[in-house]
């Protein structure tokens, strides 16, 4: 499951993404709205935790625009607003829940668990390819029914290639959408993930074809004893 962070605070942000990813979510975390804005329209999470106090872009602004753009994903609203009428306006721009700080982590843990199995039971999250099976809710690879550990960027780069298998997927896709997540990503970093996924994908009747001045493709292949 990925979930998204938006909180202008480092400190909290940071721990945010600790804490959520030492219970097995794979989270990112951005501290503007702005960046959050181009974020959503290149990738896909399947929960939001999101701040209202933001810089430029504010979280309702940034909440009002995702439902606008058809976008379900659950909010929880995670702000120092405590105010009823705080409470209400998020709510009513689309929020699924809303929790005040200061606030425990149990109880954020918890709100976060119940907005997973929520999502979970409306969604469609299974892409097969071969002998491939990728689970987008729990974020895990299986090869012939057997669970394939991977980082989060070769989950997010071969997703990429899941989505559109057989077909050219190139170098500047996977560089845009991964960069609004991790600045520092390149058309070298691509290459470094492509090759590890390639070794990992060894003998499993799948591979990464390289379209030579295009980008990337992933074909079926015949395994050979």
């Amino acid at each position: 499951m990925k979930v998204l962070v938006i909180e202008d605070d480092a400190t909290l942000g940071r721990a945010l993404q600790e804490f959520l990813s030492d219970h097995d979510y794979a989270t990112d975390w951005l501290a503007d709205g702005e960046r959050a804005l181009s974020a959503l329209k290149n990738y896909a999470y399947d929960l939001i935790v999101l701040d209202l106090n933001l810089p430029g872009v504010d979280g309702l602004e940034v909440l009002r625009t995702l439902r606008a753009d058809g976008n379900p994903v659950p909010v929880l609203i995670l702000t120092a607003r405590d105010d009823l009428a705080d409470r209400v306006a998020g709510l009513d721009a689309g929020a699924d829940d809303y929790l005040t700080k200061p606030f425990e982590l149990a109880e954020l843990a918890a709100r976060v668990r119940a907005l997973a199995r929520r999502h979970n039971g409306n969604a469609q999250s299974l892409i097969e390819f071969g002998s491939l099976t990728f689970d987008g809710v729990h974020r895990e690879l299986r090869v012939a029914g057997q669970r394939l550990a991977l980082s989060v960027r070769e989950l997010s780069v071969l997703e990429m290639l899941l989505l559109r298998p057989e077909k050219i997927v190139t170098k500047q896709q996977i560089v845009q959408k991964l960069s609004v997540i991790d600045a520092d990503f390149s058309e070298n970093a691509v290459e470094v993930y492509i090759y590890r996924l390639r070794k990992r994908l060894e003998g499993v009747g799948v591979a990464i074809q390289t379209v030579r001045g295009f980008g990337y493709s992933l074909e079926l292949k015949e395994v050979t004893s």
